[in-house]
């Protein structure tokens, strides 16, 4: 059965405040002594608490509330948080997670050795901290009518005010009816307590974090501080405000959740209306019915909105991508010796979410080679000369209609000589080949591909970054290596912004049709028979002053057709390098939705995808990256065979 609305609410707000507190706590780790971050570490667990509570999840509650109780003396400034409190908490938050994603597969007292763990910090602490001055506090309070209808129990608002003290609770009855007119669904009573606590008021206020926004709530010291003013009207003055930051604010933002499986059938729908319009120009282009033309552009455009509008939904900071590896790198780092931070830069570049759902194996395989092969433990750092603790770093910015992402280490570099043997060895060139760096550093994404001696937990099978080069490949992405003895390496992504709908240049090639993403043109130039004719040989044109190589598509896709009279060349960006292809014509722009191939087509590495044109035929995508490769590697071979 599936949960209900409400059930999945809470679901989606807690996973955002369990990886809110996750990055508190580390944050916390580097500067125990900020305040804002305890704090809103404590409001994330108030928040996972009370909201577990109101929707049913009670185990997830129970033991929320033990750890929200033995971090409130961190708040208080009893505890300090060392880094054996915070991995604690951490362990916590990950028994928090099981709770509520996986509760039928968590054994009864699971969870019981990581609060004995907090019980016992917190009792060392406590015999080391004075005990707090008591105040006594006057709470006045009445909650909205329907609020046992939302799921808020007034009894179990009384049974947190006696966990902070000492309380004397009275019910106050005027306002209930007669026995007849009583709803069983409303609440009419006032509260008043008389509670002795060493507890600031903050802490007070915490307890109706839920309802502070509808309830009336006084609270006044006992010992002679002035009453808050009433209101005019005779009533309880206003809630005390909440403290800043806290779950009020989330509720008044202007946004709705929306699930991720509606964005993509609402991105195919774009698609298919995408290929419609693009049906409807071409028979509007051979009509001469000029209203009809004039819708037809009036189409255009809102289809052209709608796109951008609908892509734009579907884009997400990457931000929320990099905050997941603080973790892993902050555990593997405590697992193996040594000491690292991540550091991150361009959290704020979006791409689209299927992207970035692609990304994260990618990742995590560069990250766990970075911790494994690239940082040094503390003491093979002192020996070059750096600083005890290592550096991760993860970048990413916007590059034209694409996005680069980094990743960065300061450890040993790649050690050239060994992957040099290990290639040869395994037969990827001949021994004595004359390679540049990154097509040296390339050899490490082959399948089975490892230089290292030993296996460990991380690496060593040759496993790991064959996984990130055919991740990346289908994403239609390019991955390029660099790297400084003794310095550290840099390997570097360059991917779509998204796999969905893209700006293409549609040309032709003899009789077939092809689209090259936009992104990656930079001009159109035209080849002469007599310009085509003195290249022969040689394969390079030139562009104002400067040459640049190209490649006679014709040739690479066996055309046979007569070459048009006077062709054109695309010139294109192919990572650092200025490419052309030589093409019969160029048709236009084109808006073109990606279609995956068969599985029959999945070795045809140099296209991306397939799109469907305004007469229903097929054009293939032209991967760029990887025709360039096979470009290449077929002039290679006409020099050989010369």
């Amino acid at each position: 059965m599936s949960a209900s609305d409400p059930e999945q609410v809470f679901l989606q707000e807690a996973q955002e405040l369990l990886e809110q507190l996750e990055q508190s706590l580390l944050d916390l780790e580097r500067t125990p002594g900020d305040g804002e971050l305890i704090d809103k570490a404590f409001r994330a667990l108030h928040t996972i608490k009370g909201s577990g509570a109101m929707f049913g999840f009670t185990e997830v509650a129970a033991f929320t509330h033990h750890v929200e109780t033995a971090f409130d003396l961190v708040r208080k400034g009893k505890v300090v948080p060392t880094r054996e409190l915070i991995a604690v908490a951490l362990a916590a938050k990950d028994q928090m997670r099981l709770l509520i994603d996986q509760p039928a597969n968590v054994s009864p007292g699971a969870g019981d050795a990581i609060l004995g763990d907090l019980q016992r910090l917190m009792e060392a602490a406590a015999g080391q901290n004075a005990e707090g001055r008591e105040t006594e506090w006057r709470i006045r309070f009445r909650l909205p009518a329907d609020a046992m209808a939302t799921g808020t129990n007034p009894l179990l608002l009384l049974d947190e005010l006696r966990t902070l003290g000492e309380a004397f609770v009275t019910a106050l009855t005027e306002g209930v009816p007669a026995l007849e007119e009583i709803d069983p669904g409303l609440s009419y009573l006032r509260w008043d307590v008389v509670l002795r606590t060493d507890q600031p008021r903050a802490a007070i206020e915490q307890v109706f974090l839920f309802v502070l926004d509808d309830m009336e709530l006084v609270i006044e010291p006992v010992a002679g501080v002035p009453v808050p003013a009433a209101a005019p009207d005779g009533q309880p003055a206003p809630p005390h405000p909440a403290p800043a930051g806290d779950a009020r604010e989330t509720r008044s933002a202007d946004t709705i959740r929306v699930p991720a499986e509606r964005l993509d059938e609402l991105m195919d729908r774009v698609g298919q209306l995408v290929i419609a319009q693009s049906r409807l120009k071409e028979i509007a282009a051979a009509s001469n019915d000029a209203g009809m033309k004039s819708v037809t552009e009036d189409i255009e455009r809102l289809s052209l909105e709608l796109r951008d509008t609908t892509m734009g939904v579907r884009m997400l900071p990457i931000g929320h991508l990099f905050s997941r590896f603080r973790r892993l790198i902050h555990d593997l780092a405590r697992d193996h010796g040594k000491r690292i931070e991540l550091v991150t830069s361009g959290e704020e570049t979006e791409v689209d979410k299927t992207v970035i759902e692609r990304l994260n194996d990618p990742l995590i395989h560069l990250i766990r080679n970075a911790v494994d092969h690239g940082i040094e433990d503390p003491a093979g750092r002192a020996a070059s000369g750096k600083p005890p603790m290592g550096r991760i770093s993860l970048s990413a910015t916007h590059i034209a209609a694409g996005v680069v992402i980094s990743v960065r280490d300061d450890g040993r570099g790649l050690d050239r000589d060994r992957i040099r043997a290990r290639a040869e060895e395994n037969g990827l060139w001949p021994p004595g080949t004359r390679l540049t760096d990154n097509e040296l550093f390339q050899a490490i994404f082959q399948p089975g591909f490892s230089t290292a001696r030993e296996v460990t937990s991380l690496s060593g099978r040759g496993v790991g970054m064959d996984v990130v080069k055919r991740a990346i490949d289908g994403l239609r992405g390019t991955v390029d290596v660099a790297s400084t003895p003794g310095q550290g390496s840099d390997i570097t992504l360059r991917l779509p912004l998204t796999l969905a709908i893209i700006d293409g240049l549609l040309v032709r090639v003899g009789r077939g049709r092809y689209v090259i993403p936009l992104s990656a043109v930079e001009e159109c130039v035209e080849l002469s028979m007599e310009e085509d004719a003195r290249s022969r040989g040689r394969n390079f044109l030139n562009v104002r002053g400067d040459l640049v190589p190209f490649l006679r598509l014709r040739e690479l896709f066996h055309t046979t057709s007569a070459p048009d009279r006077y062709q054109k060349v695309v010139i294109v960006s192919a990572g650092e390098l200025r490419v052309g292809l030589a093409v019969d014509q160029v048709i236009g722009d084109h808006q073109t939705v990606i279609k995956s191939l068969s599985k029959l087509h999945a070795n045809v590495e140099i296209f991306s995808g397939a799109t469907i044109l305004g007469d229903g035929t097929v054009a293939l995508i032209l991967d760029i990256a990887h025709l360039v490769e096979h470009g290449q590697r077929h002039e290679e071979r006409l020099k050989a065979a010369s």
